[in-house]
């Protein structure tokens, strides 16, 4: 099989921490590959490897059918990396922006400046090609930055935790750039902590956590490893939320999670809901509402790494 990127037992250690410890993965042409994990877990580190920016202290890496050591001048042909914050220049214009990256790529002047007409006008920045970077809000920075990676229309793409900070609006935007790169056949690796995105996106998922990968699988593959599926409670009144915990609990043979009002308990057998109805309805518990469905990757997250991804991101 023909793979886009492959990495086979990387480890980088820096003084006493061992960033990467036998890290292997790999992603198809056309593929978004998501990378997740807390803060530390590793992920960057791989990504530096993978773009020829750090050497592996050991193992191997292919990007685009070329070694990441031997080859880096030809893997630095085929790549385009967008790191965690936008890095354009805020005193030249977004198309000069572009401009300089094209020059710098081999390009002819003229090639240069149809490419960078071609980028603004796909990501939308066309009215603002002419004013200076430094005017524009961060959700445009961040499109900017995108589109200076693809000037050289690369085969595969790293974008590490590029939707950082971006309000909701400016989030699906770049959601959708993303996808319609895929549909032309580029492959993304995608390192971020909302796993909302990874859901969105990704067709394939690794999960590293101290330096090691410790699941991988389609988002649907790895909802299941956890199992069954999760009952959800809303009680009318959120007095009853320790009464419904209870009952949950007990029928589900599983301690329950209380968040706010809503109540949830993971469960295996189906016939629980029906069970929980009629016990609630014993206990007098008045539900505003009660769903069962399969796990969220902030669930799988959890189970995997003992905290929620949130939680991670916080504390970094």
């Amino acid at each position: 099989m023909t793979y886009a990127i492959r990495a086979e037992n990387l480890g980088k250690q820096y003084g006493s921490t061992r960033a990467l410890d036998g890290v292997s993965f790999t992603a198809r042409p056309g593929q978004v590959l998501g990378v997740l994990g807390p803060n530390g877990a590793g992920k960057t580190t791989a990504v530096r490897v993978l773009a020829t920016l750090t050497r592996p202290d050991r193992g191997s890496a292919h990007v685009g059918g070329h070694d990441v050591v031997r080859q880096a001048r030809q893997v630095r042909k085929v790549i385009g990396l967008t790191g965690q914050y936008a890095a354009v220049d805020e005193i030249i214009t977004g198309f000069d922006n572009l401009l300089v990256i094209g020059r710098l790529l081999g390009l002819s002047r003229e090639e240069a400046r149809r490419r960078a007409t071609e980028l603004l006008e796909q990501f939308g920045l066309t009215d603002a090609a002419r004013r200076a970077a430094g005017t524009y809000s961060g959700g445009m920075r961040r499109k900017l930055d995108l589109a200076a990676s693809l000037i050289g229309r690369p085969q595969v793409l790293f974008l590490d935790e590029p939707t950082t900070g971006l309000d909701p609006a400016a989030r699906d935007g770049l959601w959708e750039v993303i996808r319609g790169l895929v549909a032309d056949g580029t492959t993304v690796l995608l390192t971020t902590q909302y796993l909302e995105e990874a859901d969105q996106l990704a067709d394939h998922i690794v999960v590293f956590d101290h330096g090691r990968v410790i699941a991988e699988g389609s988002p649907y593959e790895l909802k299941t490893k956890i199992g069954g599926q999760v009952l959800e409670v809303w009680p009318v009144d959120e007095r009853d939320r320790e009464t419904v915990a209870t009952i949950i609990s007990e029928i589900a043979q599983c301690p329950a999670t209380v968040e706010d009002r809503r109540v949830t308990v993971p469960v295996v057998e189906p016939g629980v809901l029906r069970a929980v109805v009629l016990r609630l309805d014993l206990a007098d518990v008045a539900v505003a509402e009660l769903a069962l469905r399969r796990p969220s990757l902030d669930e799988v997250f959890l189970t995997l790494t003992g905290h929620r991804a949130a939680a991670a991101a916080r504390s970094s």
